[in-house]
């Protein structure tokens, strides 16, 4: 057993491509080394460096090697191609089972030996999403230029090179030698062992572990923030971002300016987050604090006072420059923009934006009525799905594309316009994303489902649905957004007739297959919130119930039932049914029409049918009030007369004619049962 370290230093690697080059380079290794048994394999990355240590055996032992070559009536070219390729001749082969087959025996080959002949090629091959080259004489690539390659088994260096084909690759060796922090630990130290080299790179001013950094970088950032009486504005995006480009984060608190106070707190926020990296804080009332924090690269012998004077100058000059934008948009009523919408494309094929803002108003005064918002929501919703998309036209979201939205919300504020109105321009793009909250004002969720609304139905129209991973215009968010819109407000919405009205016009396309878009969401979010989707799956058979809450709440009482002993025997029975019905229509086709009394042969059958004419009015009258839990226990309690037809009764008779009646009584079972859901979709 022998420990492996391999670090890839270089000049600063983009933050958001660590973690995954390191996925990969564990990855590669592992499948490289697979018979020298690799095991309790670690990755580190940070902003210069990559870096896997994994466990191997000392040695691949000897083995044999079979390998089938061509048919022994292939043609003489495909044999030789085969003997070619392995340097072997046809005397070396042997004839099995009618192939020729290549029996080779290989002698052990050591773990040094293994990795100097597989990593070079693994670095040549490195999947890095944006790679480069430099200097001049190589076409080796790297997504900035690589200066160290750390190789060490059990403390000794493996040597190889990345020269190849004529091709110097910079020189580069491998070495026992790695590098710490830039500035405060300049120059190499030699590596032994994996502990050392990391014990080593902290002494040097280097945290490798990410996790270690992060949690640096939050406790470091809370500590400070409690000193102030405030705290943290929570950004795991950004923590993972910063822990990226440090290599020993030291957090570390500025002042804000008291003329930059009276800026939305959003604008402070994104203008700190995308331009600087910078945290927000906020006061324990939730307002703006007058702090931010940020993360250095390095310990200050003065505390970082002077790294925090200029910092707090950078951001003095980003906020002067939004509030130039805040001041500027300010003057032009929203209103007043939204003409200039129609010099805006939104789609080739869908016209502009302030197409789709007329739109969305009018579809948003239709989500409105189906609500049942009093007509002054249904103005209000009309209004604000007018001014939803004008903040487009700002210089605040012409900087700030991540404030749509939210800046419209505080111009129409300003402006004048009523509360909800405003409160629905702000909040329509909500939610954002998957943990974001949804909207609960009515006018704001009208708007918001109005907007969703017209983006699907638009481009279903032209057929730009999305494909496989790819979806470009964000349509399964938008259809999770629906959703989720409609089940954290316990909407009863009927969103056939909403699709309708989005479409307006436009027919063809995608559109017809909108609802089953819709459909497979909701499957995906209940898989995802580990609910049982094939219930689901089983209870969408008929097709989308346009009220998704009704179909939610069939879903829910379906599933308890199904956990129940009845619920369980009367589902296997259904398959066993559907089992029987699936051979016996193959044989002569579908057994349907009414089963026939007069050709009852035993009561059990008898029992049957008086239970199903039973099961059926009844549960036809639960599911028109809605009481699914009535309906469940309704089509549960056939569970007994079920189990004694089957014990008793021999479906295919010897008779024709009471074969084909006890065909049919099973035909109607299903379809007694299809009123609640298909239970052929029900896993188990």
């Amino acid at each position: 057993m022998a420990e492996m370290l391999l670090e890839l230093f270089s000049e600063e690697i983009p933050a958001g491509m660590q973690s995954r080059a390191a996925e990969d380079l564990a990855s590669a290794l592992t499948k490289a080394f697979d018979g020298l048994a690799p095991r309790d394999i670690q990755t580190f990355f940070g902003a210069r460096r990559i870096a896997a240590s994994i466990t191997l055996d000392h040695e691949i032992p000897a083995r044999t090697v079979s390998e089938r070559g061509p048919r022994e009536s292939a043609p003489e070219k495909a044999l030789a191609g085969f003997t070619r390729k392995h340097g072997v001749t046809p005397a070396d082969l042997t004839l099995e089972d009618g192939f020729w087959v290549l029996n080779q025996n290989l002698d052990p080959v050591s773990a040094e030996t293994r990795i100097a002949d597989v990593v070079p090629e693994i670095l040549w091959k490195f999947p890095w999403p944006k790679s480069m080259r430099w200097g001049a004489g190589s076409n080796f690539t790297w997504v900035r230029p690589l200066r160290r390659i750390t190789c060490i088994l059990d403390g000794r260096v493996v040597p190889f090179s990345l020269a190849r084909d004529g091709d110097d690759a910079h020189g580069l060796r491998s070495s026992n030698l790695s590098e710490g922090h830039r500035f405060v630990a300049p120059g190499a130290f030699e590596v032994t062992s994996t502990s050392q080299w990391k014990d080593e790179l902290e002494t040097r001013s280097v945290i490798v572990d990410v996790d270690t950094r992060r949690d640096m970088i939050r406790t470091g950032i809370a500590r400070l923030a409690a000193q102030q009486n405030i705290s943290v504005v929570e950004d795991a995006g950004l923590v993972d971002e910063v822990a990226g480009l440090v290599e020993y984060p030291v957090p570390l608190l500025g002042h804000i300016g008291a003329a930059f106070m009276d800026l939305p707190a959003e604008v402070m926020q994104v203008s700190m987050r995308i331009n600087q990296r910078y945290f927000a804080l906020r006061t324990p009332e939730g307002k703006a604090a007058p702090f931010f924090a940020f993360v250095a690269n390095l310990p200050f012998k003065d505390g970082g006072a002077l790294t925090t004077a200029g910092n707090e100058r950078v951001l003095s000059a980003r906020f002067a420059d939004a509030r130039h934008f805040w001041d500027l948009d300010r003057k032009t009523p929203l209103a007043d923009r939204v003409p200039a919408l129609d010099a805006v494309t939104f789609h080739a094929k869908l016209g502009t934006q302030g197409a789709r803002a007329q739109r969305i108003s009018t579809l948003a005064r239709h989500v409105a009525e189906a609500m049942g918002l009093t007509s002054q929501q249904a103005d209000q919703a009309y209004r604000a799905g007018l001014l939803a998309k004008a903040d487009l036209t700002t210089g605040m979201v012409g900087e700030f594309p991540e404030l749509q939205g939210v800046m419209g919300g505080y111009y129409a504020a300003h402006d004048g316009e009523d509360s909800a109105t405003a409160q629905a321009v702000a909040e329509h793009y909500m939610p954002r994303g998957l943990g974001d909250d949804t909207a609960t004002a009515p006018v704001s969720v009208a708007v918001a489902l109005a907007d969703r609304l017209d983006l699907l139905a638009g481009f279903f129209a032209i057929s730009e649905t999305p494909t496989g991973s790819g979806d470009p215009y964000g349509l399964r968010r938008a259809a999770l957004g629906v959703i989720r819109s409609i089940r954290d407000n316990a909407l009863r919405l009927n969103l056939t007739d909403l699709f309708s009205k989005a479409a307006g016009e436009r027919t063809g396309g995608e559109l017809p297959r909108l609802p089953d878009f819709i459909a497979e969401r909701l499957r995906v979010q209940l898989r995802s919130e580990g609910k049982r989707h094939d219930v689901l799956a089983a209870t969408l058979a008929g097709g989308l119930d346009g009220d998704l809450v009704r179909l939610l709440a069939r879903t829910d009482a379906l599933s308890d039932m199904i956990q129940t002993e009845n619920g369980r025997n009367l589902l296997a029975a259904a398959k066993r049914a559907a089992n029987i019905l699936r051979i016996e229509d193959k044989k002569d086709g579908p057994h349907t029409g009414q089963p026939d009394s007069t050709l009852y042969a035993q009561d059990e059958e008898r029992a049957l049918a008086k239970a199903l004419d039973e099961a059926i009015v009844q549960t036809q009258q639960t599911l028109k009030e809605e009481r699914f839990t009535d309906a469940m226990q309704a089509m549960a309690a056939l569970r007994p007369v079920l189990d004694q037809f089957f014990e008793a009764v021999i479906v295919n008779a010897p008779e024709p004619e009471i074969r084909a009646n006890r065909l049919r009584l099973l035909t109607k079972f299903r379809q007694t049962t299809a009123l609640i859901a298909d239970f052929g979709q029900i896993e188990g």
